[in-house]
């Protein structure tokens, strides 16, 4: 047979998303304590064991066993304005709904064994997203379905992390991660489903990190956290078509085995400095490499030519198709927060982060990614020494987005997006 043509007419498969309005897909929601001070100086503050997802070597910090618990709800408010094609002949109107709520639990716990090791387990995530943009496609009938629809991303790391203090002022700590990842999506041409994907997987990656301590009051940390390329097996097909060489266009229902997504690796630096006896300031540098994240792989594909075309029933090897190209660009976040301790059962806690977009010169309108600044606020309750309940609320506003995405079927598509979203965090947390 004629070799397949990898060009599919009804694919944009997003399999990432911003609308948890963070870089990329990537979440920023691993603590109530982080969320109300921007997650600024997280990596070293360590003052619950919700440090472990940030630095390992903060664990050296800890002389008692430490448990924390947390969840967050994240309501994301998502604009898709003014969609419109054929030079703005067709118009497909707007949608303020296209976001969606996620509630992102964790948990934590560190054990020092001796006065040089601490060890310690966690499950929390690191990248999620949820969109659903499906009803600006109904009603029209030559709409771009292959950029509507509904997404969904869930990941889940678990992390095992060992910690060594060298001296008075080093430390350092590794971790393995084994990252579970879950990705649905549908694009709908009406009744006829172009993209239909339930999948899920599992990877393995790590972290390395460091602390240095100059003294009790002034402490700085640093992590390199490598992420995965988490290969996802399931249900996951298509509808496209091909040159095959049979007197035109030819349509396929194709299969595959399973889609490659790959995650960003993830650099911090942070630092925490106490004024006074009551009152800190803390900082963190946060690079992203989502320059790596250039497209979604399916794997291993067959294709079967669909009923009323020459040479129905046959089946052609598709290989290794890239449904969706991104190019995205390496990202940073900087944040600053400060603490202030009111008493022995009461603190509070401000930040503010500005974090940037990761889209670069292909715009998606499944991808409303731009700028992003965060305004933070929390407040911990210590009940005693041992027990504390933390609260952290955040508002994101990200920028208006004026974008073309060009679609298969329809050609270039304009259209304004705009995100939001408010972080509402809880948190209880033990120390043995």
């Amino acid at each position: 047979m004629k070799k397949f043509n990898k060009t599919l007419v009804a694919i944009s498969v997003a399999l990432a998303s911003t609308q948890t309005l963070a870089a990329g897909f990537q979440l920023n929601s691993q603590s109530a304590t982080g969320t109300g001070r921007a997650f600024s100086g997280d990596a070293v503050i360590a003052d619950n064991a919700s440090v472990i997802s940030r630095n390992p070597a903060a664990m050296a910090l800890f002389d008692k066993d430490s448990l924390s618990v947390g969840l967050t709800y994240v309501d994301v408010s998502v604009d898709v304005k003014d969609v419109n094609f054929a030079g703005g002949a067709v118009d497909l109107g707007s949608i303020d709904d296209a976001g969606s709520t996620k509630v992102i639990p964790n948990i934590y716990y560190i054990h020092p064994i001796d006065d040089k090791f601490a060890v310690g387990f966690a499950a929390f995530s690191n990248f999620g997203t949820g969109t659903d943009s499906a009803t600006l496609s109904k009603n029209v009938a030559a709409a771009p379905f292959d950029l509507l629809g509904k997404t969904e991303v869930t990941t889940i790391n678990f992390n095992t992390s060992l910690s060594y203090r060298i001296n008075d002022m080093f430390s350092i700590g590794a971790g393995i991660d084994a990252v579970y990842g879950e990705g649905r999506l549908t694009r709908d041409a009406g009744s006829t489903p172009l993209v239909n994907v339930d999948a899920d997987g599992w990877a393995f990656g790590g972290i390395l990190g460091a602390t240095i301590e100059l003294n009790q009051d002034n402490r700085f940390g640093l992590s390199y956290r490598f992420s995965p390329t988490v290969n996802v097996e399931g249900d996951i097909d298509t509808i496209s078509t091909a040159n095959l060489g049979l007197g035109g266009p030819t349509t396929l229902a194709t299969s595959f085995d399973s889609l490659d997504v790959p995650l960003a690796d993830i650099f911090q630096v942070a630092g925490f400095h106490q004024l006074t006896s009551q009152f800190a300031v803390h900082y963190t540098a946060q690079f992203t490499k989502w320059g790596d994240f250039e497209q979604i792989t399916a794997k291993d594909g067959v294709a079967t030519i669909l009923p009323g075309q020459s040479g129905a029933g046959s089946t052609v090897n598709a290989g290794d198709v890239a449904l969706k190209k991104y190019q995205w660009k390496d990202s940073w976040l900087f944040s600053l927060g400060g603490t202030y301790t009111i008493n022995e059962q009461f603190t509070v806690r401000a930040g503010y982060m500005h974090d940037m977009g990761v889209v670069d010169d292909i715009s998606s309108i499944s991808i409303p990614d731009s700028d992003r600044n965060w305004f933070t606020a929390g407040m911990s309750y210590h009940v005693n020494p041992q027990n504390s309940i933390d609260f952290g609320i955040a508002y994101v506003k990200g920028e208006e987005v004026h974008l073309i995405e060009n679609s298969a079927i329809a050609g270039p598509v304009n259209a304004i997006t705009e995100s939001s979203a408010m972080y509402y965090s809880v948190q209880y947390s033990y120390q043995f």
